[in-house]
């Protein structure tokens, strides 16, 4: 379907919650773009870094972890793999988060992180990424959603987007409300993740 042929299908499966609705109706079609990263692997390092930390945290650290690669000649997954500790906690990863980034090397290289993985279902793809030590089910469902474009998962372990439709809807379950919007509530999360960063949803929390 075309960007405006979904927005359209939202704003019908809207039609209970006027206020979720106008908000979808204000921000109109959004362009999806294609995924930023060349594997799946490089997408996880991305969210791990992520996780917990607002979106200028986040570049920062990441700002350090390209530097000190280029100043060992390789690239961040050559640093992740190598594991010093004392290297990449100085860039601002956690102990935790430094052993996430070694486990996505060393799942990669095991053959666990190939192309076969845009062919599964999201419930089967997202069990083999949470098997990798750091990677739950928030972060599967963002590369569910941003590398592999997979139109039907409703985060519900992202706070932002959760926080966003309870408060366009008055309803606690957004499971149940999200339902409604199927096959495409990564589309609605997208959505309320925009009309949360215009305001429109006055939400301040990040991402779990």
């Amino acid at each position: 379907m075309r960007d405006a042929d979904i927005h359209a299908h939202l704003l019908t499966a809207a039609g209970a919650y006027p206020a979720l609705r106008d908000a979808l109706a204000r921000t109109g079609p959004i362009r999806i773009e294609p995924a930023a990263h060349r594997c799946v692997a490089e997408r996880l390092f991305v969210e791990v870094v992520n996780q917990q930390l607002s979106v200028r945290a986040a570049g920062a650290i990441w700002a350090r972890i390209e530097a000190a690669a280029v100043a060992a000649a390789c690239d961040p997954r050559g640093l992740f793999a190598a594991g010093d500790p004392d290297l990449l906690r100085a860039c601002g990863l956690s102990g935790n988060k430094v052993r996430a980034l070694k486990a996505i090397v060393a799942a990669e290289a095991a053959g666990l992180l190939g192309p076969e993985l845009a062919g599964l279902p999201h419930p089967e793809r997202a069990a083999i990424l949470c098997g990798i030590r750091g990677v739950g089910p928030w972060t599967a469902d963002m590369v569910g959603i941003f590398h592999f474009h997979d139109p039907d998962i409703w985060p519900e372990g992202d706070v932002a987007a959760v926080g966003c439709l309870r408060r366009l809807t008055g309803e606690a379950d957004t499971r149940a409300v999200a339902a409604a919007f199927a096959p495409y509530r990564s589309l609605l999360a997208r959505y309320l993740w925009r009309i949360k960063d215009s305001g429109g949803g006055m939400v301040d929390a990040a991402p779990a």
